[in-house]
């Protein structure tokens, strides 16, 4: 089943561009660019077991953690860098945000928002917020820094990096009043301020 960021994220991707996927897990999202859009590029993940499901779905696959950084690519080297449903599972955010933008011309990051109302209510009723896009419970999660759209465009300001465009969903749907309310799911495309 493809997820509903997919689409948004292909019509941001030029066909034939030179993509980078972090933290691509099993390589939905590179294939699903590779035949929508034809492109060329890598996927970058951790687990043996994702490694392994990326190279059956025909994605080329490097294993790294994006924690260390992405010395191993030089400056330029794609056209876009994606960090799909991964930004929340990262410890250092800012590093990784620059390292997006200095091997790619722009960067696109999707994320659950923590700002969605279904989230805010589950924690005034004393509770982590367990979701389709937050499907985890507090003490399983891999997600360390659970953030709000405003949350993430502020750092954006204050890393210099200038939002080209946002759309915001619940339920594979495109919301459009009161984003950081309404939307569960929020989709960045990114570039460095000029």
């Amino acid at each position: 089943m493809t997820r509903h960021d997919f689409q948004t994220i292909a019509g941001w991707v030029k066909p034939g561009a030179r993509v980078l996927d972090l933290g691509c897990g099993d390589g939905t999202l590179l294939k699903y660019l590779q035949d929508q859009r034809q492109v060329k590029g890598y996927g970058v993940e951790l687990t043996d077991a994702n490694i392994l499901a990326s190279i059956k779905h025909g994605v080329n696959v490097i294993q790294s953690d994006l924690e260390v950084g992405l010395s191993v690519f030089e400056s330029g080297s794609f056209d876009c860098v994606i960090l799909s449903q991964t930004l929340q599972a990262m410890r250092h955010t800012e590093p990784i945000l620059r390292e997006m933008l200095r091997v790619g011309r722009e960067g696109i990051v999707t994320f659950p928002n923590f700002g969605y109302w279904k989230n805010r209510l589950q924690v005034l009723r004393g509770h982590m917020p367990v979701s389709d896009d937050i499907p985890y419970q507090w003490y399983d999660t891999p997600n360390v820094h659970l953030c709000t759209m405003h949350d993430f465009e502020a750092l954006c300001a204050q890393l210099g990096i200038r939002i080209r465009e946002r759309v915001v969903m619940t339920a594979g749907k495109q919301v459009n009043f009161m984003h950081n309310f309404t939307g569960s799911l929020a989709v960045y495309r990114f570039e460095k301020a000029q």
